[in-house]
This record gives C-alpha cells, sequence and structure tokens, in this order.
C-alpha cells in the first residue's frame, strides 16, 4: 500500500503544478488584456481642437498647442476676410487685397517660418512630409489646396461662415478623395 500512497502523492503534486502553471498564465494574459485596453486610448488620443467664434469667424488655438500652430492660425484670421481673387497673395510681397487658394495656405506657412514664397496648388502635393499630420495637415491637388490646423479648416471654399468667398475658417471637414495629404515636419 506505499507503493498507492506515493502513487497518489504525486497526483496531488502534479495538480498543484498544473494548478499553478494555469494560475500564473491566467494572470498573465490578464496583464496582458489590461495593457493591451490602454493602448487603443493611448493611440486613439487626437490633438485638442481648436474653436471659432460663430459670430466673426476668428479661430482660436486649443491650450497646448505648438507655437507655429498659433501663428499659423494668428496668419489666418488676418486674412480670414479677404476675398477671393485668382493668383492673390503670389504678386509681390505677401500682403494682397485678396487670396487664391494657394495664395492663402502659402501666407499662413510663412507666417509660421515654412515657407520663403508662395506656391501653387500642385506644388504642395510635393511640399513637406507625405501623409497627415498630427497638428496640422494640406491637402494638395493639381486644381484647389487647403488645410487643416488643430482640426479647424482654412479654405478658400465651403466655407460655412455664410455665403461669401475667400479665405476663411470652418469646424467642418470636406471630402479630402484626390488630394495629397502633406504635413510640415514635426507637426
Amino acid at each position: 500500500m506505499a507503493g498507492s500512497s506515493d502513487i497518489a502523492g504525486t497526483g496531488r503534486v502534479r495538480v498543484r503544478t498544473r494548478f499553478r502553471v494555469a494560475l500564473a498564465c491566467a494572470l498573465a494574459l490578464g496583464a496582458l488584456v489590461a495593457a493591451a485596453a490602454l493602448l487603443p486610448a493611448v493611440a486613439a488620443a487626437e490633438v485638442p481642437a481648436g474653436h471659432i467664434n460663430p459670430r466673426n469667424g476668428k479661430a482660436f488655438a486649443p491650450k497646448g498647442a505648438p507655437k507655429a500652430v498659433r501663428k499659423m492660425i494668428k496668419a489666418g484670421n488676418r486674412i480670414r476676410h479677404k476675398k477671393y481673387v485668382w493668383g492673390g497673395g503670389h504678386a509681390g510681397g505677401w500682403q494682397d487685397k485678396g487670396y487664391d487658394c494657394s495664395g492663402a495656405v502659402s501666407f499662413v506657412l510663412h507666417k509660421a517660418g515654412m515657407l520663403d514664397y508662395p506656391l501653387v496648388s500642385g506644388d504642395f502635393m510635393k511640399w513637406g512630409e507625405s501623409k497627415r499630420g498630427k497638428w496640422v495637415s494640406v491637402y494638395a491637388s493639381k486644381d484647389h489646396v487647403y488645410m487643416v490646423v488643430a482640426g479647424l479648416r482654412f479654405d478658400t471654399s465651403y466655407i460655412t461662415d455664410g455665403d461669401r468667398t475667400g479665405p476663411g475658417w470652418s469646424e467642418y471637414m470636406r471630402e479630402a478623395k484626390g488630394f495629397a495629404a502633406r504635413h510640415p515636419a514635426g507637426l
């Protein structure tokens, strides 16, 4: 009978060992699931969006926005009520009586220290770095360019502040199909 108790004792040891291994695996899996649950929240975190005063169309940068983003919004505010002028913003100097799409985007980027001379729409298709940026995205085609700064669209068309044309801010995005997405380095 001594042999039967040894066999029973060995069985108990095996059960305890299996239980401990299973418990350790379950705890490790639980820790991984908990850690993975935190990752999407961090990865999906977006930058805070700016806002627009509905009475006058003036945009405001969110708290914590980089200095270049604040400068871009300030520059966009300076020309937001200028009329649309084809070729505007491309002649001598940066100041003009009106701006076209590429002149307006060029002006905003220049005031943030990111552009030395105005570009036409098609040239923005290769400007900066590819894909959307965290804070700033420029969407360009051969015929049109607009930008999104801190979640606010700066554009000369599809502006939601009445029936006027020319540069302005909107909280509404437009379809980006057919546009190359670019961004300034680091933004």
